[in-house]
């Protein structure tokens, strides 16, 4: 029996090793909050604007929601200035939600690359200016290291590059 206990425990440190090399290190403090809340789509354009990738949370209220919230914050400190982060609390905005088509929440979507697109069509309205952005849904791991290999794989801007 006493053989088997340290294979138990270096089985069991190897595991917990790999589940939690995430590991965020809660608590920490990380300054005043760089998550923004979502207010209007006036206030999300003009992010858009301004050239740097931006991450939508589009949440409800729900357990997931509060690691959710964690991460977000931690991860709007690291990246902050070179992605901005958007917290949207759907049920308040549920047109804003509905556009993205999703039916899972919460979800994440990250919006890049604002430029203004091409006068291919007829401007109606002179005061209008088209962008395109692109969207990018995130499916990498929920913490600020799988924020940092996202930006890493497509190209984005990030903190020391």
């Amino acid at each position: 029996m006493r053989d088997q206990d340290p294979s138990f425990m270096d089985g069991f440190i190897s595991r917990l090793r790999s589940a939690s090399k995430y590991y965020t290190g809660y608590p920490k403090d990380l300054g005043p909050s760089r998550v923004i809340n979502f207010t209007s789509e006036r206030q999300f354009v003009q992010l858009l604007h301004e050239g740097r990738p931006v991450v939508v949370a589009f949440t409800i209220k729900c357990a997931y929601t509060k690691h959710l919230d964690r991460v977000l914050e931690e991860a709007a400190a690291e990246f902050y200035p070179h992605a901005k982060f958007v917290r949207v609390e759907c049920p308040k905005f549920p047109g804003f939600c509905m556009t993205r088509q999703k039916k899972d929440y919460p979800f994440i979507e990250i919006f890049h690359s604002p430029e203004q697109a091409s006068a291919q069509s007829r401007v109606v309205d002179p005061n209008i200016t088209k962008y395109s952005v692109k969207v990018l849904p995130y499916n990498y791991d929920l913490s600020a290291y799988g924020f940092r290999e996202f930006f890493k794989k497509h190209g984005m801007d990030s903190p020391g590059s």
